[in-house]
């Protein structure tokens, strides 16, 4: 399998890393190993690093800034903005995509990103009360500016991608996409193909779930989200989904392979195109992840894999009520 492939124009890894459990929601992190982690990535290949202004309320993309701060130029840098969160309560979340907020939040994150430009810059929801085509426009007018170099959607709709996609050219669309996350094939994925639109697929591994690694709620910490606000890893969800990964994990050992493994072969089988960015901070991990690229499936090995997960037989929504209605706008 290619080590590379393209996001419209944009040349990355055919795997990517998402940092984001590094500076939160997974747990207590550690910077030393998570830098580790980026520097390792790249030994082993993987350019397309992703972040968000979000993400630890900036830290995470202060971290990263950290690692690659001798080593820019081996790195395709992505980062969001549009997620409002406020310190003071951290669950709550809005959405912002007004032109100023577009203009602060660029400078904001190239500051702490501590480079000049921003390789792959995504709206990372999109927001109800400003039209798609404003937010755009004032994105397309960073690349005018040279500190962005592509742009691109987080959870965008079909219609919207569309929209966006006529004021200037998209080039990727980061959307959740694993065996146990397949909405998006109805319509985005088909919609992305027409228009020549890379498809970034975060959480390929079901938030770590298709690991295999978790087998009860006592596996969480306190602070890890996925059981605080993942209604997949609610009691009653979780035990089923626990009996899918089984499922899976037995296809796996036939394959002499992790069920993560596979999951993320399958992810990579999708088509050239689709680049998925599992996030881990630690190398141990990073180098099981990079590995699924070496993993060949035949027509047989695809079919058994979705009869393992098929499409619809994952217990629980995405996200909790309010969060979901911010995707697929």
């Amino acid at each position: 399998m290619s080590r590379t492939r393209n996001l419209g124009d944009l040349e990355v890894s055919a795997e990517g890393l998402g940092c984001m459990g590094m500076s939160e929601f997974y747990g207590v992190g550690d910077d030393t190993e998570s830098i580790a982690t980026i520097h390792r990535a790249l030994e082993l290949g993987v350019t397309l690093l992703d972040t968000a202004d979000m993400y630890g309320f900036g830290r995470n993309e202060e971290l990263v800034a950290r690692a690659i701060a001798d080593r820019r130029d081996q790195v395709v840098l992505a980062t969001k903005f549009g997620i409002v969160r406020d310190e003071n309560d951290p669950a709550a979340r809005g959405v912002r995509g007004d032109r100023e907020y577009v203009r602060q939040s660029a400078e904001a994150s190239l500051r702490r990103l501590g480079v000049d430009t921003i390789d792959l810059y995504y709206q990372h929801r999109v927001d109800p009360d400003v039209p798609i085509e404003e937010t755009v426009q004032a994105m397309a007018e960073l690349i005018g500016q040279g500190k962005v170099r592509y742009l691109g959607l987080s959870e965008a709709g079909a219609a919207s991608i569309r929209r966006a996609h006529a004021v200037h050219p998209i080039t990727a669309v980061q959307t959740e996409w694993s065996l146990w996350s397949r909405d998006i094939e109805d319509e985005v994925v088909p919609t992305c193909r027409e228009l020549g639109i890379g498809i970034v697929a975060y959480s390929p591994l079901g938030r770590g779930f298709l690991t295999g690694r978790f087998t009860s709620a006592a596996d969480f910490g306190e602070d890890d989200f996925r059981q605080q606000r993942q209604p997949r890893f609610a009691d009653g969800n979780l035990e089923h989904n626990l009996a899918l990964v089984e499922s899976l994990r037995a296809v796996a050992a036939d394959k002499g392979v992790t069920a993560g493994q596979l999951a993320l072969a399958w992810v990579l089988h999708r088509g050239e195109d689709v680049v998925p960015i599992p996030g881990t901070k630690r190398r141990k991990y990073l180098e099981e992840n990079v590995a699924a690229l070496d993993i060949e499936l035949t027509a047989a090995d695809l079919a058994a894999i979705e009869s393992a997960v098929p499409a619809d037989a994952v217990a629980g929504d995405r996200y909790p009520a309010q969060a979901a209605r911010s995707i697929g706008r």
